[in-house]
């Protein structure tokens, strides 16, 4: 049942502000249908093999997704399916569950009314009851619905670390926790979750081979009618064996403060795997009066997904300046970090062929190395397959110097490489400036530009008279750039490694060059060297070495 629950309440949480679909009724009868079936097929196999098919965190969100999907189109009681296994044993005292709060000012609004309160990590795995009578461990159970789970006894007596005999105030006790995958030095942030729920469902669950047991530890979080003084109750856990519980359970002196040790929990090395931090007040109602879904003496503030489920919401492709195309996604706006993700790259169009994604599929993406979002995998494919078509496929590294309706992509690709700092350098134009001036001045080609004059680029609408004047003075710095600058910007298929190797070059040199030459310098292969020579023979790169030359550019 904690898929069942987790869901409700990423629901609560996560999309009380989501924009509903702009779907007919029959296509979101289509859609729920399709992923509610899905979700029962991986309940079953969970609840009935202990096998998980897909990751935690992607079925947490496409759940919620789905009672986002169900509450728009008010579907929410013919959609709603329990997991196939609820449990038949009751607790002696009910799992309220942990709302979640979304942001730091909520917890603070929360903690403002309330006082004794106290902190422990949000550790990632599945909830149990143990009930102990008269010394001995007696009965454990899932949290099910939170009012009755699986009988979990038999598992239980197998876990090394489930202290199974206790004395004193324990010896007739209720204890609630988290039954977790033990980790040595486990990082939160570095390594994610690591499916532990999943792992630990699976080991519970498993009719024969109890090996995994040993590696299952529990975390005490709850102790219903112990003691009133928390230190008195982290006390007395840690004699019986629970010692992980007073390791890291901490007093609260500030939102603050918990913002400090949520940061530090998920940084620094802990024996489980965690999603969060859990504020608790100690000032809590006697155990008879729980019930499930009204805990409001407890809440969680989870870690921000390092990974999210969002919804594509087109296909774009793109010309890159060497005719390469490629496929972007945009998507329904997630947040990753402090990122406001709304697009991602699927790299070339053979690749986005083969990931077969269309509108409408639901993709997991996150960050990768400097903050840029990467596309992970598909979670979930619509039922509506329409892809749109892809360019054709005639661009390449030859095409495009000169401004034509099917070039446009391509031409403005060049230009946007030849103003960047691996090119010319020209500081502060970039896409929307060369597109800006091209609309008044119509370029014939990439370098038109330099005919441009002090008084045309002043009058420029879209351009201030100090910011023509600042280009115009650019433009004619630009002149002065070194002729490997030059064919650089212009796309010679070399890296300037390779150039520098080459010594003092001219066009009339690079002219005079065969493929023996070039691939004597490092780093160039026969293919290489073939692409180079033809490259610098084609009639439409001659023209513009001419052209260039008359307007006594560098080595021209």
């Amino acid at each position: 049942m904690w898929r069942w629950i987790s869901g409700l309440l990423l629901l609560w949480c996560g999309y009380g502000v989501a924009v509903c679909p702009v779907w007919s009724q029959a296509k979101a009868e289509k859609e729920i249908s399709a992923l509610s079936a899905q979700i029962k097929r991986w309940d079953d196999v969970y609840w009935k093999q202990g096998v998980s098919e897909v990751n935690d965190e992607v079925y947490d969100q496409l759940n919620a997704r789905l009672k986002q999907w169900q509450h728009c189109f008010g579907s929410e009681l013919s959609g709603e399916t329990l997991p196939a296994l609820a449990g038949s044993v009751k607790h002696p005292v009910a799992h309220t569950g942990v709302h979640k709060v979304a942001s730091k000012d909520e917890l603070r609004q929360w903690m403002h009314t309330r006082r004794n309160l106290w902190m422990q990590p949000k550790v990632d795995g599945v909830a149990v009851t143990l009930v102990y009578r008269n010394g001995k461990l007696i009965q454990a159970i899932s949290r099910g619905d939170g009012l009755k789970g699986e009988d979990w006894t038999a598992q239980v007596h197998l876990i090394p670390s489930i202290p199974q005999t206790l004395a004193g105030t324990l010896a007739n006790s209720v204890l609630q926790g988290e039954l977790f995958w033990l980790r040595d030095n486990h990082i939160q942030r570095q390594m994610g979750g690591m499916n532990a729920r999943a792992k630990v469902a699976g080991a519970m669950m498993r009719q024969t081979d109890n090996s995994l047991l040993s590696q299952i530890g529990v975390f005490i979080w709850a102790w219903p009618d112990g003691p009133e003084e928390m230190q008195n109750a982290l006390a007395e856990l840690a004699k019986a064996g629970f010692t992980l519980t007073a390791r890291y359970t901490q007093p609260v002196v500030s939102v603050d403060a918990v913002e400090m040790q949520r940061l530090a929990w998920q940084t620094t090395a802990l024996p489980f795997a965690t999603d969060g931090i859990v504020v608790r007040s100690t000032d809590e109602p006697p155990g008879e009066g729980w019930l499930p879904g009204e805990g409001g003496w407890v809440v969680a503030w989870k870690y921000s997904p390092v990974a999210q489920v969002a919804e594509v919401k087109g296909i774009q492709f793109t010309v890159g300046r060497t005719g390469k195309v490629s496929v972007v996604a945009t998507l329904e706006p997630v947040q990753l970090d402090d990122k406001h993700v709304q697009r991602v790259s699927l790299g070339s169009v053979g690749r986005w062929q083969q990931l077969d994604i269309a509108p409408g599929d639901q993709v997991l993406v996150s960050l990768a190395g400097q903050g840029i979002p990467r596309f992970d995998k598909v979670v979930w494919r619509g039922s509506d397959r329409q892809k749109p078509q892809p360019p054709a496929s005639d661009y390449h590294s030859l095409t495009c110097f000169y401004a034509s309706p099917d070039c446009m992509a391509q031409f403005f690709a060049r230009l946007t490489w030849l103003s960047s700092k691996q090119g010319l350098d020209i500081e502060g134009l970039g896409e929307s400036g060369w597109r800006t001036l091209h609309q008044v001045h119509h370029f014939e080609h990439i370098f038109s530009w330099l005919l441009l004059t002090q008084a045309q680029l002043q009058a420029t609408p879209g351009f201030s008279a100090a910011r023509g004047l600042a280009l115009w003075h650019r433009f004619n710095l630009v002149r002065e750039q070194p002729f490997i600058r030059w064919i650089t910007a212009m796309g010679v298929p070399l890296t300037k490694a390779t150039l520098n190797a080459a010594g003092g070059l001219s066009w009339q040199a690079m002219s005079q060059r065969n493929a023996a030459d070039w691939r004597a310098l490092p780093g160039t292969g026969e293919e290489k060297a073939r692409q180079i020579v033809n490259w610098i023979h084609a009639p439409q790169v001659d023209v513009l070495a001419k052209w260039l030359a008359e307007q006594h550019i560098n080595g021209f």
